[in-house]
């Protein structure tokens, strides 16, 4: 009894120790949560706010030191690690509410620098403050251009996308014209486009003039509803909203560098991030958003389940991305798309015209802020960035198998002040992807900074160049073989563009590029002495040119340039002269089939004299050459004078470059010589030549891979032993 009582005793002393803790816990919580909110209380910044919150409308500004004190903090903070999201509330519904009248405003807008999101109702609100009519125009001006630079960070867009007809009214301002509509075209949907709203900005227009920033909201009208604007848009249009240096651009970068990935939080890439070293500069134009709604998340709530929109973000399948392809809801940001496989095979199946026209709207800003004009150190502070950035474009390009029109427009300006080295490979890779240029602009706009380029860079460059280019024409004689129609006389050269063009005009431009490749081709190979590297990309050019009639059923045939032809019939190097030989072959092929087409069809295209008379020149010079051994007779296209070649002391010098004894084949007929006759100590390779032994060799030629040349032979020369002597006849077919 005594044990069980003292047993109590000491339950109970022990629960009254652990109320005592908790009391003294307690205390401890309350003591540090009264200091936090005296610490709060006392902070500058949050006095300042308070301030900004509570003040009355009516009170002074000159002399007003209280009002003067507050702004600096909250510059200070702004400007050093930026507002968050309840301050850029305040801030904004006090410049816009114009309490102290118009002169803080201009201030107070040009601090609000986010530092992570800003409030989509702040911004509804301000938007509201501008039908009030006491704030100078150029105030306006001036919150507007701070909604479209803070237009990626605002946290929502659907009570924005609500007011849209309220934002459209003041489009007929001319002052706020240009910037109302950028603003309208991020902001425009479907049901958005009404027939009154066409009108009012086609009355603009005759008002105004052919204005880009009116032709390109009305291009995105004409997107999702062409029966509402029967306008014609021009294809290739100028920059359609200007990019206006805004004063919160720089202080942006600023404060995202200084924080980190935590102050970029909604502008964050998808792509890889170098997490080891924080102090890495991040440049938010260079990077993919990661994708995320553009409705908040009480507004999908408000929706029926029968229309909900899915967000992308919220499919991890294919299979689910099919269940759900009528019902996707875009991201707020456009640019996340590119970081999406999901979102890239979205737009390979709908081919959304809106979402193209807003995603090269984005690229457009991306190249102009970071390559064009980048005023803070260019892409050769941020090479990682863009190094990062052009890869997963190029990743996207390849995927969709076509390039955006805004990386057409940046390569255009870009081209006149490249050095040839920055960001060689994704450069070329993206000049790869442009679309087929008209032949009367495409000497200016590609020809003349290319060819300065080409013959002052180095061996490297141009190869790397030649086989941009043999890409370039190979894309543009594929979407040709696609996407020509029956008739043969219209042909849509991108089927996410209006770009069409008449099948003559596409054989000038293919005819263009395929002659200003020989052209440098040439004069590249005399620079380079006819390197072998470089007059390998040079054949697999002439490889897809040779091949346009019947591979891609483009009725042109264009003939390599004596530049081009005999570096390769001289080369040193058997496989430069074997691809020759396949590329003549193949020649012969095409020019066979579309004379014969031209006899029994109405619809063939005519071969001009001149390209059949440098075939027949070519051939002729290469049977002369390889077989019959008649190197430097009159009308061989290389002409020698007769003393000339005597003080040469070179013996039977017109068989030098016969399959014998030809540079790029000499081992080989030593080799079979020696196979042979293994037993003669002197070596007479013109022995070959006679019986049996050549048509060994020439077999042994073939079986060492060069189908070319076998291919050649067999379709250009026929051959017999005379019955006398033993030697070669032979005869070109």
């Amino acid at each position: 009894m005594a044990a069980t009582q003292n047993l109590s005793d000491s339950d109970q002393s022990s629960v009254n120790d652990q109320s005592a803790s908790n009391r003294s816990g307690n205390r401890s919580l309350r003591v540090a949560e009264k200091e936090r909110r005296k610490n709060e209380a006392e902070d500058p910044f949050v006095l300042a706010l308070k301030y900004f919150s509570d003040v009355e409308a009516g009170t002074p500004v000159l002399g007003n030191d209280e009002l003067e004190k507050n702004l600096v903090q909250v510059e200070k903070v702004a400007y050093s690690q930026g507002l968050p999201p309840e301050a850029v509330s305040i801030m904004l519904e006090f410049a816009m509410s114009l309490r102290m009248g118009t002169s803080p405003c201009v201030r107070v807008l040009k601090c609000l620098i986010p530092a992570s999101v800003v409030p989509q109702e702040a911004v509804v609100r301000a938007v509201v403050w501008l039908s009030v009519g006491k704030m100078p125009i150029s105030t306006q001006v001036l919150f507007i251009k701070w909604v479209l630079t803070v237009f990626d960070m605002i946290d929502a867009k659907d009570q924005l996308r609500a007011i849209y007809g309220f934002i459209f009214n003041f489009v007929t301002d001319e002052n706020l014209c240009p910037f109302i509509c950028h603003l309208l075209y991020l902001l425009t949907q479907k049901e958005s486009v009404r027939v009154f709203r066409v009108r009012k900005l086609l009355e603009l227009q005759s008002k105004l003039g052919r204005q880009p920033f009116l032709l390109h909201l009305l291009s995105l009208y004409k997107v999702f509803c062409p029966e509402l604007v029967t306008l014609s848009i021009p294809s290739r249009m100028k920059s359609g909203f200007r990019n206006h240096i805004s004063p919160w651009q720089s202080a942006l970068i600023a404060v995202q560098k200084r924080n980190g990935l935590q102050g970029a939080s909604s502008m964050s890439l998808v792509t890889n991030k170098d997490k080891t070293n924080p102090r890495k500069r991040k440049h938010c134009h260079l990077e993919f958003p990661a994708l995320i709604p553009a409705l908040n998340k009480e507004a999908q709530s408000e929706q029926s389940s029968s229309r909900r929109m899915v967000p992308l973000v919220e499919l991890h399948s294919f299979a689910q991305l099919l269940e759900n392809m009528h019902r996707i809801e875009l991201p707020a940001q456009m640019g996340s798309l590119l970081g999406s496989s999901l979102a890239l095979q979205y737009l390979d199946c709908v081919q959304d015209e809106s979402a193209l026209l807003r995603l090269n709207f984005w690229l457009g800003y991306a190249f102009h802020e970071e390559f064009l004009f980048c005023g803070d150190g260019g892409p050769s502070q941020t090479s990682e960035e863009a190094l990062q950035f052009l890869n997963k474009l190029l990743s996207a390009q390849h995927f969709l198998q076509e390039g955006f029109s805004s990386s057409e427009v940046f390569l255009y300006k870009f081209l006149n002040v490249w050095d040839g080295s920055l960001l060689r490979p994704q450069i070329l890779g993206l000049l790869s992807n442009i679309p087929v240029v008209p032949s009367s602009q495409i000497r200016r706009l590609l020809f003349e900074p290319l060819m300065q380029l080409f013959f002052t860079s180095s061996l490297f460059f141009k190869c790397g160049l030649m086989e941009c280019l043999n890409n370039m024409l190979l894309k543009w004689l594929t979407w040709h073989s696609i996407y020509a129609l029956e008739d043969d006389l219209d042909i849509s050269l991108n089927s996410h563009t209006s770009i069409n063009m008449t099948l003559s005009g596409f054989k000038d431009s293919v005819m263009e590029l395929i002659h200003f490749v020989g052209r440098l081709a040439s004069v590249g190979l005399q620079l380079e002495g006819c390197h072998c590297l470089l007059l390998s990309f040079v054949l697999d050019f002439y490889e897809t040119v040779c091949d346009t009639f019947l591979k891609y059923g483009l009725p042109l045939i264009v003939m390599p340039p004596a530049g081009v032809f005999y570096p390769a019939l001289f080369a040193t190097d058997p496989v430069s002269v074997d691809r020759l030989a396949y590329i003549m072959h193949r020649y012969k092929v095409n020019l066979t089939s579309a004379k014969s087409q031209e006899k029994v069809t109405e619809q063939a295209f005519h071969i001009s004299r001149q390209t059949f008379r440098e075939f027949n020149h070519y051939v002729v010079v290469m049977v002369n050459c390889l077989w019959n051994s008649r190197m430097f007779h009159p009308g061989m296209g290389v002409q020698l004078g007769e003393e000339l070649l005597l003080k040469s002391n070179v013996p039977q010098y017109g068989s030098s470059f016969d399959l014998v004894h030809h540079p790029a084949f000499m081992s080989y007929a030593v080799n079979f010589h020696q196979k042979c006759w293994p037993e003669k100590k002197d070596m007479d390779l013109n022995s070959i030549k006679h019986s049996k032994p050549w048509t060994w060799y020439l077999e042994y030629l073939f079986t060492q891979g060069y189908d070319g040349l076998k291919h050649f032979v067999q379709s250009n020369i026929s051959w017999q032993l005379k019955a006398d002597d033993g030697q070669v006849d032979a005869q070109q077919r």
